[in-house]
């Protein structure tokens, strides 16, 4: 109950990963429930109070859960912490703890510093998660750097997909918005996507799931390579047929 709990979670707040993950083995989808929805409660903790101090009690909450997964104590009383303390690897924790301390991005209104603020955002977001799943689903060493890149391309995609949003919430989500910073952006993001996806065959078949979330990410950066204004105007996304078609191809062949 506590995973159908998380995949309820994820469903309500999540529907692409939530689709990716009904697209994986049941085996797995009992272990990126869990993550996904850690994830979730993760990104949203700077958006549920307008107070910088509560959302900073509501990241700190999952980081102290992220020690005591660490240390292998009793994960306090939470509908994802238990699952979550099921699945994660001690070993493993600390990389949670350093996704959830750099959503403090999130919480204040300070633009990323430099570019290079911008991707170590991304790799301790996006990246961290990709490698807890792949690792929760039996990925041994080597497979870090392709899962990397891959989440970085796909968490710029993601960055891409929330600019409005972001924006009307009086964030500066982008060092530079202007169609030729964004194409430049989407660009080495799609490169960057693209040789993580040459590297994928080093994951075995049963970790491949890890992967399934990005499944849209090399068409979105495409779309906004091609047409950088898509960004802004909230219009990145691609069709229903083609969101759908691909997924299928993915969940069966098990590759991106």
């Amino acid at each position: 109950m506590s995973v159908a709990a998380c995949a309820e979670l994820v469903q309500r707040g999540d529907p692409d990963r939530f689709l990716a993950v009904m697209a994986a083995p049941p085996a797995a989808r009992a272990v990126l429930f869990p993550l996904y929805a850690f994830n979730l409660e993760v990104a949203r903790a700077p958006w549920v109070a307008s107070e910088p101090m509560i959302a900073e009690m509501r990241l700190q909450f999952w980081r102290d859960v992220a020690e005591e997964i660490g240390q292998g104590a009793t994960p306090r009383a939470h509908e994802v912490a238990a699952p979550l303390a099921g699945v994660v690897r001690g070993e493993d924790a600390g990389l949670l703890d350093a996704l959830a301390a750099a959503r403090r991005w999130d919480i204040y209104r300070d633009p990323f510093e430099d570019e290079a603020h911008l991707a170590d955002y991304i790799d301790a977001t996006s990246g961290n998660l990709a490698v807890v799943a792949a690792r929760a689903l039996g990925a041994e060493a080597g497979t870090e750097a392709a899962l990397r890149d891959m989440a970085w391309g796909a968490g710029i995609a993601a960055l891409f997909r929330a600019v409005p949003e972001l924006e009307a919430r009086g964030r500066v989500p982008l060092l530079d918005g202007r169609p030729d910073g964004v194409r430049a952006l989407a660009e080495r993001a799609l490169a960057r996507f693209r040789r993580g996806k040459a590297g994928q065959g080093a994951l075995p078949r049963k970790a491949r799931a890890a992967v399934y979330a990005f499944w849209q990410t090399e068409a979105l950066l495409k779309l906004a390579v091609a047409d950088p204004a898509r960004v802004g105007d909230g219009r990145l996304a691609t069709s229903e047929f083609a969101r759908r078609g691909k997924l299928l191809l993915v969940s069966m062949t098990g590759r991106l």
